[in-house]
């Protein structure tokens, strides 16, 4: 499929005042109503990621699910979830973090890998960074390494993957805007 990249921005959809005003919220659920679309996206996942050593795929709540479990499946890897509190039934680990629009708390079960693990971090949009930040931590919690993250949507005028190379210096994003 030609520039994937172009094919994505021409239908993620923008939300405005979404969830708060001010914040213009990037909607990717038009572009799941394109199968052809969302396999060539999970097929330049995997090529962008070539060559990055990484034992599971995290993705986080609940949009980091579809194309990371997606891409986990693709790649024979495994898929830990990261959920809100509260939504898992294990035992768990947590942390807690600001939200452009507020605060939260995500967890991960503490048996989700062992100690030592290469993790690939997917959530759908890299924003401020917050979300990603904390999922970073509960992983290093775990005694595991983030080993890369990769994102369908980066919003690169917020400046937020300086947030992530303390982590990572790898990060994958589909579509970006300046």
């Amino acid at each position: 499929m030609e520039n994937i990249e172009k094919q994505l921005t021409s239908v993620i959809r923008d939300i405005p005042d979404f969830p708060k005003p001010g914040i213009v919220f990037k909607d990717i659920t038009p572009l799941l109503q394109h199968p052809e679309l969302v396999q060539a996206a999970v097929e330049r996942f995997v090529e962008r990621l070539d060559g990055i050593d990484f034992d599971v795929i995290a993705g986080i709540e609940s949009r980091g699910f579809l194309f990371g479990f997606l891409l986990a499946q693709r790649l024979n890897k495994p898929f830990i979830p990261i959920r809100k509190q509260g939504k898992l039934p294990f035992h768990c680990v947590s942390e807690s973090y600001k939200l452009e629009y507020g605060q939260a708390t995500i967890e991960m079960h503490e048996d989700a890998f062992p100690a030592g693990t290469k993790v690939l971090i997917h959530d759908d949009l890299l924003a401020t960074g917050g979300t990603v930040v904390a999922a970073s931590k509960l992983i290093e919690q775990l005694g595991a390494e983030v080993a890369a993250y990769c994102f369908v949507i980066s919003l690169d005028f917020l400046q937020s993957a300086g947030r992530l190379t303390r982590f990572s210096e790898k990060i994958v994003s589909l579509v970006h805007y300046d």
